[in-house]
């Protein structure tokens, strides 16, 4: 039968409260059981002043940019407007339906002028990762470390070209000293410590300084930032950092390592990384702290047609190379970049029948190099084989590169409206801290809903199996015979 609704009930007056029109198993609601905002009072308690006008809550303000973030909302201003029509933000800000919203400006101008130089967004994110951890659903056992970028806020033609001081790396002295050591095993000075800056171009955007210029395999060229991430093997985010576009993942992997395993050192067991991290240092980092690395195979480095270095066999005894016509190759110097060169005798390439497919050289010599630590990269490669670390670098796919996807696609991290590594930081971790939160209340929630569901069930299997025999004889009842069940 057709029906029609009016729109009378549209001025209809009822009396209820928020708490009955929010569903039971909405998001909100199981983040509000999932964690307790106030120790927000206590972190921000002295940006206040004890005078003058009311402010708005603080946990209020936090409350709106982590709904923004939780359901992906592009911009402040568009929260705001979803907040005024949506009972269920309303409901979790703690905002009667008529009670009018705070200003879309409110957050970014309570930001610049009191959470801009405080921690406030990480400690945020160490609580929700404190939470989970207290209730058992961290699984650092496998570590998973990996970067994606973020497009920035500027119009990649419009730059220009300066030179910036190259930065030394963070390993150099720890490097330097590997150097010396081996050029004075083999007799030679160490190298004289050089007060000499070096500088680089690069392609600086003139909208955005910090942003840097990103360009990687099929990826087209644009100004962006790079969010270095480590997740366990239950897709909680452990650690993060944000660099520049142009930072290669390897210089920033020892800031993200050491947040982590400063945290979970007794629990790590494998640490899994794509070819990018696959280096000398980082091989070393992992080894050294008692962690399996698990990478994948890297293609050698030359060109098509030539001999790859892996046919080049290392003489560790003696230290040198052996080329594939059996001739060797003789230590010849360690060089700054902590590389040892070895260098074949010339006049055994000169009519060498491997000539064409070994080396160019004009003055017939083959040149090899191998860094001081090479052999932790070696061990890291021949980890590679075994069955475990196999298992732990397949499950990438699941961990990192699911949590890069949820990112981007539900939680907005795709590209940034904000200008500034401070800015983007900022909103990359309350991303990340979204994400944790949303994880965490979804499974604290189905682990009350199962225990809920486990208790029902044991009482209905404790009353159907209540004999109550009641029998009627000369008006007298018989005894109540009750069996119990043991697991009650």
């Amino acid at each position: 039968m057709l029906t029609k609704r009016g729109k009378e009930l549209r001025t209809q007056v009822e009396f209820n409260s928020l708490e009955n029109l929010v569903p039971r198993d909405h998001l909100l609601r199981k983040v509000d059981q999932a964690i307790d905002f106030n120790f927000i009072y206590n972190e921000v308690s002295e940006l206040y002043s004890d005078f003058g006008r009311p402010s708005i809550d603080p946990v209020v303000l936090i409350k709106i940019v982590l709904i923004q973030y939780l359901f992906g909302i592009p911009s402040m201003r568009q929260t705001i407007k979803e907040i005024q029509v949506n009972i269920a933000y309303r409901w979790f800000i703690g905002y009667s339906i008529s009670e009018p919203i705070p200003h879309f400006s409110t957050f970014s101008k309570n930001y610049e002028r009191r959470f801009a130089e405080t921690d406030l967004f990480t400690k945020i994110f160490t609580e929700i990762l404190d939470i989970a951890e207290s209730e058992g659903l961290i699984a650092a056992e496998q570590v998973y470390i990996d970067s994606t970028h973020i497009k920035a806020s500027a119009n990649k033609k419009k730059y220009e070209k300066v030179n910036v001081k190259v930065e030394a790396k963070k390993y150099q002295k720890q490097l330097d000293k590997e150097i010396d050591a081996d050029r004075q095993d083999h007799g030679k000075k160490p190298f004289k410590k050089t007060e000499k800056i070096e500088t680089k171009e690069i392609v600086q955007s003139t909208t955005d300084k910090e942003s840097g210029m990103f360009h990687k395999n099929e990826k087209e060229r644009c100004f962006a930032y790079l969010a270095h991430t480590a997740c366990d093997d239950a897709n909680f985010i452990l650690g993060f950092d944000v660099t520049a576009g142009n930072v290669h993942d390897s210089v920033a992997f020892e800031d993200v390592f050491n947040k982590v395993n400063e945290r979970y050192e007794a629990e790590i067991a494998a640490v899994a990384v794509d070819a990018g991290y696959k280096t000398p240092y980082i091989s070393r980092l992992l080894l050294k702290s008692s962690i399996l690395p698990s990478m994948p195979y890297k293609r050698p480095m030359t060109k098509d047609g030539f001999l790859k270095k892996y046919e080049y066999v290392y003489d560790e005894y003696n230290d040198c190379y052996i080329c594939p016509n059996n001739k060797i190759l003789e230590y010849s110097t360690t060089n700054r970049e902590g590389y040892k060169v070895y260098k074949s005798n010339p006049t055994d390439c000169g009519n060498c029948s491997f000539k064409p497919r070994c080396t160019n050289s004009k003055n017939n010599q083959k040149v090899v190099t191998r860094h001081v630590w090479e052999e932790y990269l070696e061990e890291a490669d021949h980890l590679r084989h075994d069955n475990y670390v196999k298992c732990v670098y397949k499950r990438r796919k699941e961990t990192i590169e699911r949590v890069f996807a949820d990112a981007k696609e539900k939680h907005g991290m795709r590209f940034t409206h904000l200008r500034g590594l401070a800015k983007v930081k900022m909103e990359v971790t309350l991303i990340f801290s979204c994400m944790n939160l949303k994880k965490l209340a979804n499974r604290l929630w189905n682990r009350r809903r199962k225990s809920s569901h486990l208790y029902t069930f044991i009482c209905k299997v404790y009353l159907n199996n209540q004999k109550f025999i009641i029998k009627t004889s000369k008006g007298m009842f018989s005894v109540m015979r009750i069996c119990l069940l043991s697991t009650v």
